[in-house]
């Protein structure tokens, strides 16, 4: 144990804390959430090979477009964080949630609603939306390179929600602004330097950066955090913007994996290196258990891996609907009140 403590202690406190001695604190281990089981489908025996049919068809989609890695992540995200895993992101409407500002430019829709009518036409009325989403990132992740953690099931989908009720943050947030929003959804400093790693894939609109690039803090100038060779290079790519209605071009958020779109912990050397493309990435190093953190896992790629296995178990299990709560959607588009109309 003394071995492993020096290695990667954050991780050894987490294993610790098992034995209620450590007073960190840290998710404590992959446990089933409450009420979410193991292979639900096949347990109560209503659609026995529903994660075989979600895999098959996201081998099928990735295979031609790594994109919906980085897709999925954020579609989850987006959804677990505003009001639990419920699915409620990818119901469709005029001032649905997926049209408020912070939801500009969420992908993956096509491949949930392909998936969503192959199950359909297999376990009629079956498998919540709400799980799809969060077995169709799991096996398109694993697919860009990281584990393939377990996916406990048995949620419901939930009711529509307004664009008001979206509280995703800024993406320049400071780093205490940033854990107090994850400790307002029960994760900690552990699950939120984890899963601020799926940035090692994806893109970002220039409009989350130019404030860094050109007048951080209205002073006029750059971030001063930031690698003056980087933000050459995205003043290149996002001009500042001084014309209503100008372009707002994308730009990879980890220019190391680029379009390979793969998971790795390039990213935590990137904000070592102070070379983070988002503030709240580059927020890290000034917080000591999320510096601390960043660092381990930029020398340890496996430490990485097992973290974010944890991590995404745990914001999966936000806030879910089980039992007769709920719905199960026969289209994730709409609720079944509005089916068929």
């Amino acid at each position: 144990m003394r071995q492993c403590m020096k290695i990667f202690p954050l991780l050894a406190l987490v294993v610790i804390s098992l034995t209620g001695t450590a007073t960190v604190k840290a998710a404590t281990g992959l446990n089933p959430p409450v009420k979410l089981v193991w292979h639900y489908y096949k347990v109560t025996n209503t659609c026995d090979d529903a994660e075989a049919y979600i895999r098959y068809q996201v081998e099928k989609f990735y295979k031609n477009d790594t994109t919906i890695a980085p897709k999925l992540l954020r579609l989850l995200y987006s959804d677990c964080m505003v009001n639990g895993c419920d699915a409620s992101v990818l119901l469709q409407g005029p001032n649905s949630e997926r049209t408020a500002p912070q939801n500009r430019g969420l992908g993956g829709f096509l491949i949930i609603d392909k998936i969503k009518q192959v199950l359909e036409s297999r376990c009629p009325g079956v498998v919540s939306c709400a799980d799809i989403l969060n077995l169709a990132t799991r096996d398109a992740v694993h697919m860009a390179g990281a584990p393939s953690y377990p996916v406990f099931t048995g949620r419901r989908d939930g009711g529509a929600l307004s664009a008001d009720s979206v509280d995703l943050p800024s993406p320049s947030i400071s780093v205490e602004e940033s854990l107090a929003y994850f400790n307002s959804k029960g994760l900690d400093v552990l699950d939120m330097t984890t899963l601020l790693g799926a940035h090692s894939m994806g893109k970002t609109h220039c409009n989350h950066i130019v404030n860094r690039l050109y007048n951080f803090k209205n002073t006029g100038k750059p971030d001063p955090t930031m690698n003056t060779t980087l933000v050459s290079q995205l003043r290149y790519l996002c001009p500042p913007r001084t014309q209503k209605g100008q372009t707002d071009p994308l730009v990879y958020l980890n220019p190391d994996s680029g379009s390979s779109n793969r998971f790795s912990s390039s990213y935590y050397s990137r904000v070592l290196s102070h070379n983070a493309v988002l503030g709240v990435d580059q927020q890290l190093l000034y917080n000591e258990d999320s510096k601390e953190i960043t660092q381990e896992f930029a020398a340890g790629f496996e430490d990485f891996r097992k973290s974010f296995a944890l991590a995404m178990s745990r914001m999966g299990s936000i806030n879910v609907l089980t039992g007769k709560a709920g719905e199960i959607r026969r289209d994730c588009r709409v609720t079944n009140a509005n089916y068929g109309a």
